[in-house]
């Protein structure tokens, strides 16, 4: 069983909890709560919540549970909240249209892998979990009543995705209203010290800390994470728009799809997901070869991280096809997205030079669309791949 450390002096812990934040409020109360964390050695209470729309944790998910475990050192109580029933409706944030819903059976069947995912990161025997459909499925309509007149329309309305779809009247249905008050509720049951979340999370995380006051709790600290940009270098990571790389994918791909972003996506993933800088001295390509070896280490083991070293060294051969997902789009963007070329430019070269064939065809339009199916990719002499379009 692992011991709970001690929990250090506060400006010990201050150095390493606000390294890598967007935002922490109120920062005041925060200081004040490690100071006396510390002097009654007492752990503060940290959640951050999940929600289980896809059954694979990626890289950007990792952000935010590194900095859970940094609380799980210093000997704070971390719970790991699946968002079970608030994914029954799915989170907006950073979406300009409604999302279809998942079903039931979609969200336990994703959820399952969640708890095993994160223990890849965090700390088992210190971590709670906890199912916000504990307290969410037993509410009556007379409470989510009571929880709607505990907060404004006007202000809900403020909140950027639900701002601009009301101004070029775009459709807001009515159950989306309800995805911040339930996460906000999870906060008055919960009442913890603190809630960590992405920094597109920061209009929810600040409704938990407003339905804690009208409950008469003490308010919660919001801290916020930088979102992890995808592999495309554009939009966030996410697994909807197939820029994202798995945790638990084979060690090739995760090398692989390392070694595809741009330079740009490297300097911005080293501090993020290593804590350091690039060594921007060095040929970026060696850089993201120290990155992917890591990441495959982290997420697999050492032995295996340097196994898929000497192959990407080796020139990648294909004794053995490996098995890639990625999302219907441009021809283009998915031969970069799974690690067959460098980049958007590179896989449009490879396309338009006859090197790219899809079930034994040649395929010469980089805009071409690809249909969801399963595919046998071929991308020059030396890169091949059983290819799943979702």
């Amino acid at each position: 069983m692992t011991a709970k450390p001690a929990i250090p002096p506060a400006a010990e812990q201050l150095a390493l909890l606000t390294r890598a934040v967007v935002d922490l409020s109120p920062a005041e109360d925060f200081s004040k709560r490690l100071q006396q964390s510390h002097a009654e050695q007492r752990p503060l209470k940290i959640k951050a919540g999940f929600d289980p729309t896809a059954p694979d944790l990626h890289l950007g998910h990792t952000v935010l549970l590194e900095k859970m475990r940094q609380f799980q050192q210093l000997g704070h109580q971390v719970t790991f909240l699946v968002g079970d029933y608030t994914a029954l409706i799915g989170d907006p944030t950073g979406r300009n249209a409604l999302r279809p819903p998942l079903s039931e059976e979609q969200i336990k069947a994703n959820a399952a892998t969640y708890t095993d995912q994160c223990f890849r990161i965090l700390d088992s025997a210190l971590t709670q979990i906890e199912w916000n459909s504990s307290w969410l499925k037993q509410m009556t309509f007379h409470d989510v009543i009571t929880l709607a007149s505990r907060y404004n329309l006007a202000r809900m309305l403020e909140r950027r995705d639900f701002k601009s779809r009301f101004e070029e009247n775009r459709q807001i249905a009515m159950h989306e209203l309800l995805y911040p008050l339930m996460q906000g509720y999870d906060s008055v049951m919960m009442q913890c010290d603190i809630e960590l979340g992405g920094h597109d999370q920061i209009f929810n995380l600040n409704v938990g800390r407003h339905l804690m006051e009208a409950y008469g709790k003490r308010p919660q600290i919001v801290l916020t994470v930088p979102l992890l940009v995808g592999t495309d270098g554009v939009e966030k990571m996410s697994k909807s728009k197939g820029n994202h790389i798995g945790i638990t994918e084979p060690p090739r791909e995760i090398f692989g799809k390392v070694m595809s972003v741009s330079d740009e996506t490297l300097f911005l993933w080293f501090p993020m997901l290593l804590g350091e800088e690039a060594d921007r001295t060095v040929n970026p390509r060696d850089e993201k070869m120290r990155l992917a070896e890591k990441m495959v280490s982290r997420f697999h083991n050492t032995e295996a991280a340097q196994e898929t070293l000497k192959w990407w060294l080796a020139g990648r051969p294909t004794e053995e096809t490996h098995v890639v997902t990625a999302a219907s789009g441009p021809l283009f963007k998915i031969i970069h997205a799974i690690g067959a070329a460098d980049s958007g430019g590179d896989a449009r070269r490879k396309i338009t030079q006859g090197g790219v064939h899809l079930n034994g065809e040649r395929w010469s339009d980089p805009l071409q669309a690809v249909p969801a199916g399963t595919y046998d990719v071929k991308v020059g002499k030396k890169w091949s791949a059983k290819l799943t379009i979702t």
